[in-house]
């Protein structure tokens, strides 16, 4: 009888121990996805992980393996780090003041609006306004999809009179990304942001209200936006208070969703035939001519 105790009690302490093994090695598994998930995460209220109470004491290190050891820079989270925006090539020294002139015009409105892609956005329109695309003179928007969803992304700019008109949040499609839009396509369900220009063309009642169709003017980019029923429409998840609740907006299927406080004012103000440009990484196309836009602005400026 002894004995079989014995045997029962070494058992059960192998039993438990087994267990115990199987439980360490879910928590590294999960620990493991989490550690390498790609997509970045909404931010947590909770303490850095290097401040966490249940984190062990780093060993102390000789100080002349510190001597010695490289130096290793600080890494900026993907979800921060900003695409460097390229210079519209060959445009007049002319040109590129005003533009520079306008941007300091418009103020502390514009002060997070990239001067790099407020030239994309002026180019574009100084070519495609002689066209005939576009018939909205002296008026143009402009999205910087790199930005955080977080910031108010989105202007609509009197270029005449030198104005910021509107200023706000602008949703991504969930297929582009989490914090910045990364991604961009021009395919059927992609639920992906579409980079180009684009004109506005004529509003209707849909599924989200009250809503403007808008049609994609670079062939490969977003020529597919308006079979793609991408079109300016209010969202909730597109609102400051979504922000404040989550840390980021939500998504669209593609569509640039705007605030249900300002959605209605937005799309009255580009009416049918106004210019819009979503901008961002790999932005590619025939309107950033600048040496055409260049000899448009001589001869009208921004009429």
């Amino acid at each position: 009888m002894f004995r079989l105790k014995e045997r029962w009690a070494a058992a059960n302490g192998t039993m438990k121990m087994s267990r115990a093994l199987r439980l360490a090695g879910a928590a590294l598994l999960v620990a493991g996805c989490q550690l390498r998930a790609n997509e970045p995460q909404a931010p947590t209220s909770g303490p850095p992980l290097s401040q966490s109470p249940a984190a062990a004491p780093a060993p102390a290190a000789d100080s002349q393996a510190l001597a010695s050891a490289p130096t290793v820079p600080a890494v900026v989270p993907d979800s921060l780090r900003l695409t460097p925006v390229a210079t519209v090539p060959n445009v007049p020294d002319t040109l590129r003041q005003a533009i520079r002139s306008l941007h300091a015009a418009l103020g502390p409105a514009a002060a997070a609006l990239r001067p790099e892609v407020l030239e994309q956005a002026c180019v574009g329109y100084l070519t495609l306004h002689p066209t005939g695309r576009i018939e909205r003179a002296g008026l143009l928007a402009v999205a910087d999809m790199d930005l955080p969803n977080t910031t108010e992304r989105l202007w609509v700019i009197d270029l005449k009179n030198a104005r910021v008109l509107h200023r706000s949040l602008v949703a991504h499609g969930e297929g582009s990304g989490h914090l910045r839009a990364t991604r961009f396509s021009n395919e059927e369900k992609s639920a992906c942001t579409s980079l180009g220009f684009y004109r506005t063309a004529g509003t209707y009642d849909g599924i989200h209200g009250y809503s403007r169709r808008i049609e994609g003017l670079d062939k490969g980019q977003n020529a597919n936006a308006f079979d793609r029923y991408v079109v300016l429409h209010a969202a909730d998840y597109a609102s400051p208070r979504y922000v404040e609740k989550y840390g980021h907006l939500g998504y669209s299927r593609g569509c640039p969703a705007l605030p249900p406080e300002q959605f209605k004012d937005i799309i009255a103000t580009m009416r049918v035939g106004s210019m819009m440009l979503l901008s961002g990484p790999g932005l590619a196309s025939r309107w950033l001519d600048g040496p055409a836009a260049g000899r448009r602005f001589l001869k009208r400026g921004w009429q």
